[in-house]
């Protein structure tokens, strides 16, 4: 039996007023790893009256890497869990998290995404192309739900996923302020997303990646280069990435 399915035996034996108690105390938190395998669980079981409680704790009352921010981190992730269940009114409550100071709340929202693509891949990139006039931590968590391998499985939803993470790159490059915590973190996303995109869909992703390859923006080139050295494109073709590599190490 798996952690996840030991965690869904204990909490359906619990009393439901008892599970805040339990999540908190089983957290992990504070420290470096937040207990992934319990949030799991939760979003699985819970429903959407519990998800919204869990999740409507402030920075100032759950502040980062307490037991109270991992109560609004599963909550989130269990919010893209009733949205995958076919609750799709709760997609603009979800957005509100995206821009939540504390970024394991951020990354919940990336894993509630997640969710919502693995019942519904159409869904989610219908919501992910309605948030790109969000701000870069709303893209940001468009780009890290998207960009996992298990949902890009059908190459007309990878050039879907090709074509918003074009927009995102294109907005980064746009971006006149980069000394935001906010830019960082796009960029960051951005460093890995493409090339988990292009490793499922080469034929489709090495033009839109190779376009990029030609910029002259500092920050650009460095998600180019960032995701060169990913064993996953590596493998795909050392060839090309060699040729890609010494094109952006020029000056």
């Amino acid at each position: 039996m798996s952690k996840i399915e030991r965690y869904k035996e204990t909490l359906r034996a619990l009393h439901p007023a008892d599970w805040e108690t339990f999540l908190k105390r089983e957290s992990e938190l504070p420290g470096k790893r937040a207990n992934l395998e319990l949030a799991a669980a939760a979003a699985d079981l819970g429903d959407r009256g519990l998800f919204e409680r869990l999740a409507a704790r402030s920075p100032e009352n759950a502040p980062e890497n307490s037991p109270e921010a991992f109560l609004v981190f599963c909550g989130v992730i269990g919010l893209g869990q009733a949205v995958a269940r076919g609750d799709h009114s709760l997609t603009g409550h979800l957005r509100s998290f995206a821009s939540d100071p504390r970024w394991r709340v951020r990354e919940g929202v990336a894993m509630a995404l997640q969710r919502v693509g693995l019942a519904d891949m159409p869904l989610l990139l219908d919501v992910a192309e309605n948030w790109l006039d969000g701000n870069l931590l709303e893209l940001r968590a468009v780009a890290a739900g998207l960009c996992e391998p298990a949902l890009l499985k059908d190459s007309s939803y990878v050039l879907r996923v090709l074509r918003i993470l074009d927009g995102i790159t294109r907005t980064l490059a746009e971006t006149t302020d980069r000394k935001t915590e906010a830019f960082r973190v796009l960029k960051q996303a951005l460093a890995y997303c493409w090339s988990v995109t292009v490793a499922a869909w080469p034929e489709g992703g090495k033009p839109f990646f190779e376009r990029w390859a030609r910029a002259d923006d500092p920050d650009v080139r460095w998600i180019i280069r960032e995701n060169l050295k990913k064993k996953r494109l590596a493998n795909l073709d050392p060839g090309w990435v060699e040729g890609i590599l010494r094109q952006v190490s020029r000056p």
